[in-house]
């Protein structure tokens, strides 16, 4: 019990920082206007999501009626929605790195010698990680074109799609998320869930589950994955089978969902009484290679829902697609309160006295030192000498200040806004900053910010689908955030 406690306060605590830092609600805010004024490029802007295809090519090449149906799409795309529920890692809880995930698949519409064309997501590897964009692209099968020649996996992860949970992206059917992520338990209603519209059925017990099949500790939407393998075997044009579980750390189920000899039909191919489904360890069914995937997004139980459930977060912090689907009428929260505004001054213990340190003229200075005495310990503090408290103050506030923790995670997500705005907030706009951590995290994000750009660009050097080729170094000399695989995945 202790451990699964650990291991319940670890994930939640994960889930608690992706929502503080990862969709500043400045962004949502800005795109969510643009979107509602019609304007899905301004919206995929606003949202650090980069467009990678051109609807007039996409015209000529394939066809108009494509170009039509991936329009309507990129006019229903919440991109700050598809950026709230995107896979990530721990322990920082950034973007899955070098990931392709399907929007929308368009089966009608691809050649018959192969796959259909996809609107597809990527996160660019991790290397090239900064500011955590996103962009956008069709993907036809082929690797030709820039975006998917630099990109080490362009073709879409079957483990990571989101064509399936259109809820996840989709403005127009947000509120599925209700259904979808077991808000009400087994047995409540159906909801449009399912690739164009189709009903999932409600959940139903699974068989006799063997015991260890799911590991002490994992957060799984058991009871949910029953409904979610038959929406994946309708889509994979299979009227009944088996699909693999991926749990990570090598560790697989199967999910049978075939009718066991007593001549009933599979419950998604007739309105039939279903057969009861069961779990087996993948290790004794053999290969399962060719089976479909459960998809991420229905393995695991929705983060938001348990952050609810264990009261760590109040409704209103929530993305305000997601917040009324699973806290009907709650009430929006209201900004945060601090113990001090930005322009208030703070108070510092000096020789015995209270004095103020505040903002003049857009620079954070001691209020309560006349010029020529201030001059007179800058010099002393230039030649080894020990300088006043505020003096002491100031200078730490420009290497090393309280805030910096908050600022290094803001940079680390792409908010590089929100972390000047708490620099800017805390030293003021026309402050030099001294050397020290703040200077140097600072200018590590604009560096990467380069580094980015020249990922964008193709001018990253030779080999770059081998993943050896880094602007900062060999991959094997860079830092490890992590030597636990299992750890990478948040659960």
């Amino acid at each position: 019990m202790l451990t699964q406690n650990a291991t319940g306060d670890s994930r939640l605590s994960f889930w608690l920082r992706v929502r503080e830092f990862a969709v500043p609600p400045s962004m949502i805010d800005t795109a969510t206007a643009r979107r509602r004024a019609g304007d899905w490029a301004g919206a995929c802007a606003a949202a650090a999501v980069d467009v990678d295809l051109d609807l007039r090519t996409v015209a000529r090449v394939h066809g108009s009626e494509l170009a039509a149906r991936v329009r309507a799409d990129l006019r229903r795309l919440a991109p700050d929605l598809l950026r709230w529920h995107m896979p990530r890692i721990a322990p920082d809880g950034l973007l899955r790195p070098g990931l392709t995930l399907a929007l929308a698949r368009y089966d009608a519409m691809g050649r018959a010698d192969g796959p259909p064309p996809c609107l597809v997501a990527r996160t660019p590897p991790a290397w090239a990680d900064a500011g955590q964009r996103i962009s956008l692209a069709l993907w036809d099968g082929s690797h030709t074109g820039p975006a998917a020649r630099r990109h080490p996996h362009p073709h879409p992860d079957r483990r990571f799609r989101l064509d399936l949970h259109r809820h996840l992206w989709d403005a127009r059917r947000a509120d599925e998320l209700r259904v979808r992520a077991g808000v009400d338990g087994p047995g409540h209603g159906h909801g449009a869930g399912g690739p164009g519209g189709l009903e999932p059925p409600a959940p139903y017990p699974l068989g006799p589950e063997p015991p260890g099949a799911v590991p002490h500790g994992y957060r799984c939407a058991v009871d949910r994955w029953a409904a979610e393998a038959g929406i994946l075997l309708r889509a994979e044009g299979r009227p009944t089978g088996a699909v693999t579980v991926r749990l990570g750390g090598g560790h697989r189920l199967l999910l049978d969902l075939t009718a066991e000899g007593d001549g009933r039909e599979h419950p998604y191919a007739s309105g039939t009484v279903p057969p009861v489904p069961r779990i087996v360890p993948a290790d004794s069914a053999g290969d399962v290679s060719a089976l479909p995937v459960l998809p991420d997004a229905a393995t695991w139980a929705l983060p938001d829902l348990e952050l609810l459930r264990a009261g760590a977060i109040d409704a209103g912090r929530l993305h305000p697609l997601v917040a009324p689907v699973l806290a009907p009428g709650h009430s929006p929260a209201g900004p945060p309160r601090t113990s001090h505004g930005p322009g208030d001054p703070h108070l510092v213990e000096c020789r015995g006295a209270r004095h103020r340190i505040g903002l003049v003229d857009g620079v954070l200075v001691p209020l309560d030192h006349d010029p020529a005495e201030i001059r007179r310990e800058e010099l002393l503090a230039a030649l080894t000498g020990t300088p006043l408290p505020c003096l002491r103050v100031i200078d730490e506030a420009h290497r090393r200040p309280d805030c910096l923790a908050g600022v290094r995670d803001r940079l680390v997500h792409g908010d590089t806004a929100g972390a000047l705005a708490v620099v800017e907030g805390l030293l003021g706009p026309g402050a030099a900053l001294r050397a020290g951590a703040l200077r140097d995290e600072l200018e590590t994000a604009a560096r990467r910010r380069i580094t980015y750009g020249l990922y964008r660009a193709g001018l990253f050097g030779p080999g770059p689908t081998s993943g050896r080729f880094c602007p900062e170094g060999r991959p094997e000399d860079r830092p490890r955030r992590t030597r636990d695989r299992r750890s990478r995945v948040a659960r």
